[in-house]
């Protein structure tokens, strides 16, 4: 039985959908099908911590899962090949305007999750650069900083989802 309200669900929905829209992307349109998605993102964070995907297994260990933290790494390029995100949360315009059909896409996620050598990477800063360059590992967006943004202006992701790019 789920301690989750229908109340704290349609709240995050509709956060969701008004920031998905705001950064250029369309949150499912099948709201019965899309609240059960947040429902699953809620309870996840209630057990974890973190909203990691509902349609994939989280280990419970943040640093290994910050790849399927709604929005994932993979969001995107499924995005761009199959018109919607491995769980179906976020579609394409062809797919939310019934262009086209939502379907079942293969899991993008390397076995075992974030690949080892992205924690092993040689951290290198780019001369004549007084910061080092962060990058949005959802969203590509780039930022020089001293630190990552708490949050990124494009795509919501929280500062975890930042990498050092050079």
């Amino acid at each position: 039985m789920s301690t989750i309200s229908d109340e704290e669900v349609t709240q995050l929905w509709e956060r969701l959908v008004r920031e998905a829209r705001e950064s250029g992307y369309i949150v499912n349109p099948d709201s019965a099908f899309a609240k059960e998605l947040v429902r699953g993102l809620l309870e996840n964070e209630a057990r974890y911590g973190y909203r990691a995907c509902p349609c994939r297994l989280a280990s419970g260990d943040a640093k290994q899962d910050q790849d399927i933290v709604c929005p994932c790494d993979y969001r995107d390029a499924d995005l761009e090949e199959y018109g919607t995100c491995y769980c179906g949360l976020y579609v394409s315009e062809d797919i939310s305007s019934g262009k086209k059909a939502l379907v079942a896409i293969p899991d993008r996620r390397p076995v075992g999750g974030i690949p080892a050598h992205e924690d092993e990477m040689e951290q290198v800063t780019a001369k004549g650069l007084p910061f080092p360059v962060w990058r949005c590992r959802v969203c590509g967006y780039l930022c020089a900083r001293p630190q990552p943004p708490l949050v990124c202006p494009v795509c919501k992701a929280g500062k975890e989802r930042f990498e050092r790019f050079m």
